[in-house]
């Protein structure tokens, strides 16, 4: 062999055969709206971050006065629980093709998601009838904010749900309708775990 012939040899690019011969060479993707979802998602969970530091950051301040805890939040928060519950539900009979338990499990989520804001309309109507406005102090202004934004947030996933709810109607099947079922749950599950953050916040501060 000559000197030439040593220089050109490429001996990498035998080991990169043997590793391309390991797999059938399909590439790995995701749905595009799962892939808008997770990019939302994590945009969604940089905002509330950067309000909840806000919020700890504030409330050293002496204008700082604490509001009272109403006791429809817990009632709220348990509702919100079996919202989650209830897609859950759907979610998991989606993939086992059962068309009952996914109707059951979606009218129930999107009912008591309802409910949770039926229900935080009530304490912002409980509050402000004691006298506790969004202009009384920082912590009257930030539970407001936080709990509408959170509030949005649902209301846009309804609008998500409401569509899923139009396709079950009109007689898709799980394969057609599996994907955006997940898609709800997955997004309830995360307002669930921002709700409870912002609540023990709420709550403990």
């Amino acid at each position: 062999m000559s000197l030439f012939s040593q220089l050109a040899e490429k001996p990498w690019a035998a080991e990169q055969a043997a590793i391309d011969d390991l797999h059938s060479g399909g590439e790995f993707t995701l749905p595009a709206p799962q892939v808008g979802l997770r990019v939302f998602l994590g945009f969604a969970s940089v905002l509330f971050t950067l309000f909840i530091v806000v919020y700890v950051e504030r409330m050293v301040f002496s204008d700082w006065h604490a509001l009272p805890e109403p006791w429809l939040l817990w009632v709220n928060t348990a509702i919100l629980v079996f919202s989650s519950a209830g897609l859950q539900w759907a979610w998991v009979s989606a993939d086992k093709n059962q068309a009952d338990g996914v109707k059951k499990g979606l009218y129930v989520g999107g009912v008591l998601a309802f409910a949770f804001l039926t229900g935080q309309f009530l304490v912002w109507q409980q509050l402000v009838n004691m006298g506790y406005y969004a202009s009384s102090n920082p912590a009257s202004a930030f539970f407001y904010l936080l709990t509408a934004l959170h509030a949005v947030h649902l209301l846009g996933g309804l609008v998500a749900w409401g569509r899923t709810a139009v396709k079950l109607q009109n007689g898709l099947s799980m394969a057609q309708l599996r994907g955006s079922i997940e898609l709800c749950a997955v997004y309830w599950h995360f307002l669930l775990v921002v709700w409870i953050v912002l609540f023990g916040l709420l709550l403990f501060t």
